[in-house]
This record gives structure tokens, C-alpha cells and sequence, in this order.
């Protein structure tokens, strides 16, 4: 006999899919009615409230493909109440944003609000008064499936979610998706750190630490919004392809406001338009520059050699140089940033003159010290004493002019060193320079020594582990009085000033104080895939723990050898499209035009690293450069010699190559015409 419809659980939360989206439709409704013009004094507030009523609407969208909800809680007791007055339990859908009806009765909590917690963190040893858990499972936006873990059934034995396996293992195609119903205990632990602290997540390959730093965006602009609304949260990634794969996980979360950019948009003050060689690169991003730049700076400070005059009416006011030498040195001694030191000076010289003003027995007020203050003969003292001085001026100096550069770097560079910062071909300008990404952290360097850079509420730094020690200053100036999620791996830092501990470079972003998090539970990669890709360990970060999959699907992975060249190499990727989901094609750099006019010929179409792919078109060509952080369902590796080998040395090419073989979520192919790097044995 067949169950009734009243009956069947599944037909039920169905039902409860489409009340909770006819509420949610309700609720965008509701603001899109609102009516605005009795309410705003002016056209400022017009345009404010406006904007504010455009993003509540762009944050109530019901995106078709997203389910609504993927979890229920059935509590035993209700949450919050005493379980000694026996309060009858309440049922809970978690979703990705709260809904509620036309009564304001909750049909969706936000997976963020502490009653959505115990659906991540309960468990038979610890059910958190939980008596039901269920999880649903989705094809495209219809509910097809659930799962139940009766939390307080001794009977019922623990066993592994097949739905949350299901999740994960889910086929790709497009930019990174969100992770809120597969969140497990110890990511959760993270996303839901406070505010006030710092935190540093040490993951491999596929143990999610890139959705981990933006979930956990997410949950504190839940749990602090008011706070970050006025103070502000930037998410900062190594480059643009990988911005724009992450780019839609907020917004599917209903945040819309996070900025995101790299370390270079931070230090844009000069056009980058030249490169450093690799040895010129690690001494210009070192730390001991800062107080090279430091010492340059402030070298414009001279002692004053007379005092100065101030005429007010029929009287002259004469402070004399040794008070005006005091008033230099206290200034030095209070280590303030140079322009606002600058700003300082005149006022100080002001209130000497007023106090000779006191004692002569006049009554100044602070009209008469601003107008001293701005008095020719004291503008012109504070121009010679203390100047103004251009960032980029200052570091083109440093750069061209080796005397100046020998003065300042004295006891910090060695002459080696110096010769090696110091361009061939001084520039004549500041437009004129080639400068690289290098000389513009320098330049930020400077610009926050003389005027103090704007902190924001929390910063969130992947890929952390490619920024040199200036880099990190350059960061941690954009979050000196607020918080830091930092994100890395060790073993995948491929830049010649690679990050070699997490404490040093907590110390260089100045949160040494912030809490290492490591996560060794491997949720993306295949076990065959990282367990080979594991191989290269003992060779480029012999301290870390080796990623351990856990998923039960050991995925598709295979070595073949490529007598063909490129044609092998296409009928890989052929072989791969046949499949579900996305492939990423992963080359050395300078093999990327071959491949890309191989693939041509075949009539395969493609896209680069950024560009959105489509069901018509799921491969991507990607140079081995720009393959960090992203994921494919499927890899083509193209000779694994090649990609080591087109890096300055061997240790960075071989993290290179372990950064390309670990970016398969269901397969990898690696082909080889040339033979395999020996650590791959």
C-alpha cells in the first residue's frame, strides 16, 4: 500500500520548502513596497536609506538552485529553558539566512544563530539536548532525499552521513560554493571564534581552509554587525582568478558588502610596470627594510640652527633655537607618525609664544596660538626643519641613489645586498620608473610612517604563506585595531620568500599573539591523489602533518606516460569531459600556448583561470602559476619535470608541483613525456 501524502516525511518538508519560499518571497515583497518618501529629511538620507533597502532586497533573493534549508533539529527540551520545568521541545530548519512568517514565527533559522550550532557540533557523546538531527539531500533546488541520526538512541550505532559524503563529492562546475551543510566540528570551532582574537589556520590541500576564513566572515557579521558595518572586513587573495572563484560564497550567504582584493590593489600607489629578480625580491620584501625606509624618512628631520620670530601687531616674539631644539627632540621621542609630528611642530612653536604672551600679560586664546601656528616665519621654519616629504620620492631616492641607500641601510644591509636593491637604471621620476610589486610594499611602507593607514574590523588572509615579511606589514597595517583570520599551507608556498614558520609571520603582521589552528582532515582530494601528491612532503615542509582523506570515494587516478606530446595530453582531457563536472588542464607556464593551440585544433574550447565556465565549455587551461586555491572535479597534469623545473629552484618547484597535483576533487591524469621527478618515486 502506498503511504498518504499526510504521512510521507519526505512530502512533508517539501511542503515546508515551499511555505518557507513563499514566506522568504513575502519578506523581499515586503521591503520592495516600502515607501520612503514621507521619512527622509533630505536627499542624502534619501540615497542612503535607498541603497540600504536595495542590498535587504539583493540579500532576501531566492536563488533556485540553492537550497533553502539543508538541516532540522527536533530539540528535547526547548533551547534556553530550564530542562527541570520539562518545556516541551522545538523543531529548527537551518538554512543559509533566517525566514519567517507572516507572524514572525521562525521556518528558517540562520546556520549562524547559536541554536543552528548543535547541527555541526552534536554528536552521541555529546547530543546537546539534541534528540533528532536530519539532513537533506538536493537535485538542483528540489529536496529528493533525507537522513536521520537519532542522537539519543543507544541502539542506533554511528555511522558516517551518506548525504554529507554525497555533498562533498558533489560535481563543480563554475566558481566555489559554500560549505554551510558540510561545516564539521573542528571547522566550526574556527568559524565561530570571537572577534576580539586573531586567528591562523594552518590546512593542507582539500581540508577547506579557504571556506572556513569566509564562513567565518560570514558568522561574524552575524554575530557583530553593527560593529563591522562601521568599522569593515576585507578578504584578501593572492590574485584575481582566485577572487573571482571565491567571489559568489558571500553573496549566497546574503552578505554583500566584504570587500575583497589582492596584497597588490592594498599598496596601488605607483603603476607596476617592471619585474625584480628573484634575489632582488626577497631582500626588498625583508623586514629589515622597514627600518632602512625608517631611518631615510627620517633623516629629513634637521635641528634647527635660529630660533624664530613671530610678529603679532607692535610686538615680537623671539623663540629662541635651544627651545625650538626641545621641541624637535620631544617630538622624535614620542615615536608619532612623521606627518603627524609635522603637524605638531607649529602648534608647539605657537604655544611658546603664547606662554611668553601669558607672562607678558596678555590673555591669548586658541584663535591667537592657530593663527601663530600659521604664521609665515613659523611655516618656514617647520618647511626647512621638518619637510614634507613623497613616499614614492623617498623610496625612488633609496633605489637610484647608492650613496643615500649606503647612509640609511649602514649596519643592516650588506654592501651585496645593497648592490642588489639598487637599480642598473636609476629612473629620472616618479612616472618614469618601472617600479615592481616590491617597490610599491616599500612605498606603502613609507606612507604609513608618515600618516597612519585605516585599520578595518577583521581581515582575512588566504594564501598566506606566499607574502614576504613587508607583505605582512603591509596586511597587519589594515588590521592594527581590529582582528585577522590568516589562511596558508607550508607546503604550498612557492615564492623565493616563502613563509618558513607561522610564528614569524604572525610576529611580521603583527599578531603574534594569534591563536595556530591546523587542519589535517583532507575533504576535497581524493585519498589515491593525496596520498601521491603526500610523497613530496619530506622534501619541501618535513614537519608537516600529512593531509588524511577522508573520503570514502578513493577517486579516479592515473600516470600515464605521453610518446604522443600534446595529442596524449588532449585525449586526457577528452577522456575527462565524458564525465560530470569541471576539468582544469595544469601546465608550466611556458607550455600553456602549446597546449592552448592543441586544444584548438581539436576542437576543444576552453578558459583561463577567472573565467566562468559553462556546461557547453568545462575546461580550463591553467598555467601552474595561478593554480593555487582553485579546484577542479578533474585534473589533467601535463609533465610534472616541467612544472619544477620552470621555478628558480628545486624546493619551490617541487611545492609548485605539489600545489598542481592536489587540486582534484574526483580524478587526476598526470602525463609525462620526459620522465618524473625522482621524489615522486
Amino acid at each position: 500500500m502506498s503511504t498518504p501524502v499526510y504521512d510521507d516525511p519526505l512530502s512533508k518538508e517539501r511542503s515546508h520548502l515551499a511555505a518557507s519560499r513563499s514566506a522568504l518571497r513575502a519578506m523581499r515583497e515586503d521591503v520592495e513596497s516600502l515607501d520612503i518618501t514621507d521619512v527622509t529629511a533630505n536627499w542624502v538620507n534619501a540615497a542612503v536609506l535607498e541603497a540600504q533597502i536595495e542590498q535587504r532586497i539583493k540579500a532576501l533573493a531566492d536563488l533556485s538552485e540553492t537550497p533553502l534549508f539543508f538541516g532540522r533539529l527536533d530539540y528535547l527540551h526547548a533551547p534556553g529553558a530550564e530542562r527541570a520545568e520539562g518545556g516541551e521541545g522545538e523543531r529548527f530548519y537551518v538554512g543559509r539566512r533566517h525566514v519567517h512568517d507572516a507572524d514572525g514565527d521562525p521556518m528558517v533559522i540562520d546556520w549562524r544563530a547559536p541554536v543552528s550550532q548543535p547541527f555541526y557540533r552534536a554528536s552521541k557523546k555529546d547530543p546537546q539536548d539534541v534528540s533528532l538531527r536530519r539532513r537533506f539531500g538536493y537535485t538542483g533546488g528540489d529536496l529528493t532525499a533525507y537522513e536521520d541520526e537519532h542522537l539519543l538512541d543507544p541502539a542506533e550505532a554511528a555511522t558516517t552521513s551518506r548525504l554529507l559524503q554525497e555533498e562533498i563529492e558533489r560535481p563543480r562546475v563554475g566558481p566555489m560554493r559554500d560549505i554551510v551543510a558540510t561545516i564539521q566540528p573542528e571547522q566550526d570551532e574556527i568559524v565561530r571564534a570571537g572577534l576580539a582574537g586573531s586567528v591562523c589556520v594552518q590546512g593542507g590541500p582539500g581540508t577547506g581552509k579557504t571556506a572556513v576564513g569566509l564562513h567565518r566572515v560570514a558568522y561574524l557579521l552575524y554575530a557583530h554587525r553593527e560593529r563591522l558595518a562601521r568599522t569593515g572586513t576585507l578578504v584578501i587573495g593572492p590574485n584575481r582568478s582566485f577572487l573571482h572563484y571565491i567571489e559568489q560564497v558571500l553573496p549566497a550567504l546574503g552578505e554583500l558588502t566584504v570587500r575583497q582584493a589582492t596584497v597588490d590593489d592594498l599598496v596601488a600607489h605607483v603603476e607596476v610596470r617592471g619585474t625584480d629578480e628573484a634575489a632582488t625580491a626577497v631582500i626588498k620584501g625583508d623586514a629589515r627594510m622597514a627600518e632602512v625606509l625608517r631611518r631615510a624618512l627620517y633623516s629629513h628631520v634637521v635641528p634647527p640652527t635660529e630660533g624664530v620670530v613671530v610678529v603679532r601687531g607692535s610686538r615680537r616674539w623671539r623663540v629662541p633655537v635651544y627651545e625650538l631644539e626641545e621641541i624637535v627632540r620631544e617630538l622624535l621621542a614620542r615615536d608619532i607618525r612623521y606627518g603627524a609630528a609635522r603637524e605638531a611642530l607649529p602648534q608647539r612653536i605657537a604655544h611658546a609664544v603664547l606662554v611668553q604672551m601669558e607672562r607678558a600679560g596678555e590673555a591669548p586664546d586658541d584663535r591667537v596660538q592657530n593663527a601663530v601656528a600659521r604664521n609665515a616665519a613659523v611655516k618656514a621654519l617647520v618647511k626647512s626643519v621638518w619637510p614634507q616629504v613623497d613616499p614614492a620620492k623617498l623610496v625612488l631616492r633609496l633605489l637610484a641613489d647608492a650613496d643615500f641607500l649606503a647612509e640609511h641601510a649602514e649596519g643592516i644591509l650588506t654592501e651585496e645586498e645593497q648592490k642588489a636593491v639598487l637599480w642598473a637604471k636609476p629612473a629620472r621620476s616618479v612616472k618614469s620608473a618601472r617600479w615592481s610589486p616590491a617597490d610599491a610594499v616599500l612605498i606603502d611602507e613609507v606612507t604609513d610612517l608618515i600618516e597612519r593607514t585605516h585599520s578595518l574590523g577583521h581581515v582575512v588572509l588566504d594564501e598566506a604563506q606566499d607574502l614576504s615579511p613587508m607583505q605582512y606589514r603591509a596586511v597587519g597595517r589594515r588590521c592594527t585595531t581590529g582582528s585577522a583570520t590568516v589562511l596558508g599551507d607550508l607546503a604550498q608556498g612557492t615564492t623565493p620568500w616563502a613563509t618558513r614558520s607561522w610564528a614569524e609571520a604572525l610576529g611580521h603582521l603583527g599578531k603574534a599573539e594569534a591563536v595556530v589552528e591546523e587542519l589535517t582532515a583532507g575533504f576535497r582530494v581524493p585519498t589515491d591523489v593525496i596520498a601521491y601528491a603526500s610523497r613530496l612532503l619530506p622534501h619541501i615542509a618535513p614537519g608537516l602533518t600529512p593531509v588524511a582523506s577522508i573520503r570514502e570515494n578513493p577517486g579516479f587516478f592515473d600516470i600515464r606516460t605521453a610518446p604522443e606530446g600534446t595529442a596524449d595530453v588532449v585525449a586526457a582531457c577528452r577522456e575527462l569531459l565524458e564525465r560530470e563536472g569541471s576539468v582544469g588542464l595544469i601546465a608550466a607556464d611556458a607550455r600553456v600556448p602549446e597546449l592552448a593551440a592543441a586544444l584548438a585544433a581539436a576542437g576543444i574550447g576552453h578558459v583561463g583561470p577567472g573565467e566562468e565556465t559553462t556546461h557547453a565549455t568545462r575546461l580550463t587551461l591553467v598555467p601552474a602559476s595561478l593554480a593555487k586555491g582553485l579546484e577542479y572535479d578533474y585534473v589533467v597534469l601535463d609533465e610534472p619535470r616541467a612544472v619544477v623545473d620552470g621555478e628558480p629552484d628545486e624546493r619551490t618547484g617541487l611545492r609548485r608541483l605539489y600545489v598542481a597535483l592536489t587540486r582534484a576533487v574526483s580524478g587526476l591524469i598526470v602525463t609525462h613525456g620526459t620522465g618524473l621527478p625522482p621524489q615522486l618515486a
